[in-house]
């Protein structure tokens, strides 16, 4: 019964009224009666298991065109905006920790694919969040598309008190859209053992911050009812409404723990919108966590039933098993928006999708697993002699997603091999067609780097290329940088260690150390010279290619005894930050020392820009 409601929402934009079978009525695959609250008489349609194509004129075209950006509305009805939380909610990872650099790069490469909104961060958490959410307001929202008017809206998180929703605003005031999102938990079970405040005390709460956020001179204020998947639903009408009323111009509807199914969120999207006053005057919008492994169906469940902004976050990183990815949905709604979900369709630049994985991947340290959809190592590889022989005569009978439409080429039919004779121009086409998009100087990094792998080996792989990459372009702002070293080791004596850095003022400083083994007796002699204590909490190494001639990337994580603090708003634990710094090298021990300086150069970057114990403690959310 609860497949039929899902369903329903299918093939309309507007609230259904749903007529279903008996529990004890034998139903064949879906079938399902309905009617919009319109004049057309009533439908009834059959949803088959082949998906068989449904008549045209069911659907509409989908238009390539960005309707205006209007904060509580959207002229076209089929369009859904996609609001990215990849900066505020996906560096809420363990280790995903980004500097300011970073931050404004991974803000670029948002805009370049064309999200709608981009969550910049949670200024109120510390001076460094707030410095880093302001930059991004003035250089990535103030960057307007000549030819289309496109620019971002830049949106700031706060909880409910004034503190937050002022510093909110002072962060993002300066964009040409600015938003301001203020959220505050509704579940019974949050209200009672987290906020330990009545509903009509919450309620008011609610109420007083939105206004407060409106009376700041921002017209365009998100609010969202944390944990709305578990709160009761007449509570939620209610605060929903009083919040409209106040000003709201989106409402949020966040299953913040993951345990809702798809027909189930799918029906509080719907019950929201039939019973919720005032809802005709907003945004309806989801965020849905992957605790369950359905953040992408109940994010597509929930546009399918009214809700007109999904957020989501690159690769799907974020708070425990992540978020809505969103490579995942915005690439649902292309392959089967117009067929399947009533013509539903995002202004998403899906061709950016790939540099953005890989820019989130690098610069978070968080790997995406190979047989990750749409943008896994795996997605596009076919080893299966039938799969490969099918793929050889028409590539539709295994792919429903063309590698081009998500940036990544197809390697050169040309019988091209990049080797020590290979020339700048064939390595740059190599790495455009790999994804990357790089400009002149990266690629004369890179290229030099290259030459020096090709004359090592006689064929330089794409997964060499793809380390070379990760090893200087997404590397944080230089503090530390490796000239040379030397280690000796074996079973005759004390391995040891020589290490020469150079420092951001061009002067260069050598130590030497011992230690249990190289990368031991190497990483003390870094700590020598950088003095700066970190425990390693992790180390891992992957050899990018078969063969003993091959690159190594290692990857560490690290927590420094004067990190700083992190405050969770869920458990209230008071746990230090951990930094992650990847490095590649054909040399093993080399490798592992531009992972460790990396990792250093990240924690440093925050160093000087700590609050003070009575100004903003950093604070992790979960909305």
């Amino acid at each position: 019964m609860a497949a039929t409601t899902a369903a329903a929402a299918f093939f309309t934009n507007r609230q259904p009224t749903f007529i279903l079978s008996p529990p004890k009525t034998k139903v064949n695959a879906s079938l399902l009666f309905f009617h919009c609250n319109n004049s057309k008489p009533f439908f009834k349609t059959t949803i088959s298991c082949s998906l068989q194509k449904p008549p045209p004129s069911l659907y509409p075209r989908i238009t390539a065109s960005r309707p205006e950006y209007i904060p509580n509305r959207i002229p076209d009805p089929n369009y859904v905006r996609v609001f990215d939380t990849t900066l505020r909610d996906g560096e809420q990872s363990p280790g995903a920790t980004l500097t300011s650099k970073e931050k404004l790069d991974i803000a670029r490469q948002l805009a370049k694919l064309g999200v709608d909104i981009i969550e910049a961060g949670f200024p109120a958490a510390s001076k460094e969040d707030f410095e880093a959410v302001r930059t991004i307001a003035k250089e990535v929202g103030n960057a307007v598309d000549a030819e289309s008017g496109y620019v971002p809206v830049i949106c700031g998180l706060s909880r409910c008190n004034e503190r937050d929703i002022k510093t909110a605003w002072e962060a993002v005031k300066y964009a040409k859209r600015p938003r301001i999102h203020t959220f505050i938990a509704t579940s019974g079970i949050h209200m009672e053992h987290k906020l330990r405040k009545t509903k009509q005390q919450v309620v008011e709460i609610a109420r007083s911050m939105v206004k407060f956020a409106r009376s700041l001179g921002c017209d365009d204020v998100e609010f969202s009812p944390e944990d709305a998947g578990r709160s009761d639903r007449k509570f939620l009408y209610e605060i929903l409404g009083e919040v409209i009323k106040a000003g709201a111009t989106t409402l949020n509807i966040p299953d913040t723990v993951g345990i809702t199914m798809p027909t189930e969120f799918g029906k509080l999207i719907a019950d929201i919108k039939a019973n919720t006053p005032g809802i005709e005057n907003v945004v309806i919008s989801t965020h849905c966590q992957n605790d369950l492994g359905l953040s992408t169906a109940n994010t597509i469940a929930g546009a399918c039933a009214g809700a007109r902004q999904v957020e989501v976050t690159i690769n799907g990183i974020g708070e425990r098993a992540g978020n809505a990815s969103l490579e995942e949905v915005v690439m649902a709604f292309k392959c089967r928006g117009e067929h399947i979900l009533g013509g539903l369709y995002t202004g998403i630049n899906t061709r950016h999708i790939v540099m953005a994985s890989k820019m989130v991947e690098e610069y978070t340290g968080l790997h995406v697993q190979p047989h990750k959809a749409i943008v896994g190592a795996n997605a596009f590889a076919h080893e299966s002699g039938i799969h490969q022989d099918g793929m050889l005569k028409h590539k539709g009978t295994y792919e429903i997603i063309s590698p081009e439409d998500i940036g990544l080429e197809r390697s050169s039919e040309a019988g091209i091999v990049l080797g020590k004779l290979s020339g700048r121009h064939a390595l740059k086409d190599r790495l455009k067609e790999l994804g990357y998009e790089l400009n002149d100087e990266q690629l004369g990094t890179i290229f030099w780097h290259f030459k020096a792998v090709a004359e090592q080996k006689k064929r330089v792989t794409d997964a060499d290329l793809i380390a070379l990459v990760s090893d200087e372009v997404f590397q944080p702002e230089v503090v530390w940088k490796l000239l040379d070293m030397q280690v000796t080791c074996g079973t005759l004596g004390l391995s040891t260690a020589t290490v020469k850095l150079m420092d951001a003022n061009g002067e260069e400083h050598v130590a030497c150390s011992t230690g249990t083994g190289p990368v031991d007796s190497a990483y003390k002699a870094v700590d020598l010279i950088v003095k700066e204590p970190a425990t390693l909490l992790e180390y891992s190494m992957n050899a990018v290619t078969e063969g003993i001639d091959a690159i190594a990337t290692t990857r560490v994580l690290i927590r420094g005894e004067k990190s700083q603090l992190s405050t969770h708003a869920s458990t209230g634990e008071t746990v230090k930050r951990t930094f992650s710094g990847t490095g590649a090298g054909m040399d093993i021990v080399v490798s592992s020392v531009k992972a460790y300086i990396g990792a250093l150069n990240k924690m440093l970057g925050f160093k000087d820009q700590l609050p003070a114990k009575d100004s903003v403690e950093r604070t992790s959310v979960s909305a």
